[in-house]
């Protein structure tokens, strides 16, 4: 008996061939492979956008409460922290829907609303599932690149959105640039959406903006077109490792169908517990933002100074143009027990991501850069 292993397509297997084609996603570095390469312990995690600070007190003390059972399923309607977040936020509890991450929701809404050859529009460079999501649907996909600038290209995006997509996936602020729409240039965008266009506005990083960038739901709510509005735990909030994100959704019928296309007891018991407790203790968050954004500003004067092209942010991270192949600046940065994100997608290969972290670490990627600049 031949007992050698066969691939699955040896097998006669036949893939969903809209899922085999899927690029993969660029997620960041495990910090164990990181000390393996660099043979140093002391690792700077500069390549996922995690919060420094880690998360609120009061959030530690909730998970160790007894009102935590693990051994009981979670809540799969997520009715605590959907009517917290309508409080908060002045919204109808069941226009929201809680994910797994707000990464579970872009899925949701591309099975919710994608058939084969739907369009898709998007920005360039994307978060990948922007991308990725509608792909695995079937869907053909259109991106619009960035401006030299480095910032949107707003006519471009206009003339996308008014060819009538199924979906139009945005970021404000922008994953992974770092800039955010104002005010016209959203209203631009929102007028140029025309029926059967579902508008998604992902504000991950909202919280890190200033006044410039206006809140997208607080807009979207007044403009009469269908939206959903995502925003997640993970970055502000410092739950990154508990997974919990949301979506406001324009009506109680489209959040039925986003609902509809999600797992059950998706949003695990620890992380609802945690959410509740972040959104309670909003002067943490209020805290660890104005820090963050201080630190936003002091490393990228100084990346300036040393000569590179910066893109402007409102988020917790900065986006630069490294002068070469990003891949090979963040190996030698690796090496300096650095963790960073080299961009991958084609036309922004010399492109580097880095996460605002605490300051010690954001001074060690200073002084490592400084000496690859002179190099």
């Amino acid at each position: 008996m031949d007992n050698s292993i066969k691939t699955a397509s040896q097998n006669g297997l036949a893939f969903n061939p809209n899922v085999a084609a899927l690029p993969p996603y660029n997620a960041g570095m495990n910090i164990a492979v990181a000390r393996s390469i660099s043979g140093r312990h002391d690792i700077a995690r500069l390549a996922s956008n995690e919060n420094p600070d880690g998360c609120s007190p009061a959030v530690l003390a909730a998970l160790a409460s007894p009102a935590l059972e693990p051994w009981r399923y979670a809540d799969p309607a997520c009715a605590d922290l959907r009517a917290a977040l309508g409080q908060k936020l002045s919204v109808e509890p069941d226009t929201i829907v809680a994910g797994n991450g707000s990464e579970e929701l872009i899925a949701a809404v591309s099975r919710a609303m994608l058939v084969p050859r739907a369009g898709v529009v998007t920005v360039v460079p994307s978060f990948g599932l922007h991308e990725i999501e509608p792909l695995a649907q079937g869907a053909v996909v259109t991106k619009v690149a960035m401006t030299d600038d480095l910032g949107f290209d707003i006519a471009a995006l206009e003339q996308a959105i008014a060819s009538g997509p199924r979906i139009v996936f945005l970021s404000s602020p922008w994953n992974p640039v770092g800039p955010a729409l104002d005010r016209e240039s959203l209203d631009r965008l929102i007028a140029a959406v025309r029926s059967g266009t579902l508008f998604v506005l992902d504000q991950a990083y909202f919280e890190f903006a200033d006044e410039s960038c206006p809140d997208g739901l607080k807009v979207l709510r007044e403009s009469g077109i269908a939206f959903v509005v995502l925003r997640t735990f993970s970055k502000a909030y410092g739950l990154a490792g508990l997974r919990v994100g949301y979506a406001v959704c324009s009506d109680v019928e489209l959040a039925r169908v986003v609902a509809a296309a999600k797992t059950p007891f998706n949003v695990n018991a620890a992380a609802q517990v945690a959410a509740i407790a972040a959104l309670a203790d909003e002067a943490w968050m209020q805290g660890s933002v104005a820090r963050l954004r201080g630190e936003r500003a002091r490393v990228g004067t100084v990346l300036k100074e040393l000569g590179f092209q910066v893109a402007r942010s409102q988020t917790n991270f900065l986006f630069f143009d490294c002068g070469g192949d990003s891949s090979l600046v963040a190996s030698a940065l690796l090496q300096e027990g650095i963790i960073v994100k080299a961009w991958r997608e084609k036309g922004y290969e010399n492109y580097l991501r880095v996460t605002i972290g605490a300051p010690a670490d954001n001074d060690r990627l200073i002084g490592a850069l400084a000496w690859i600049a002179r190099q």
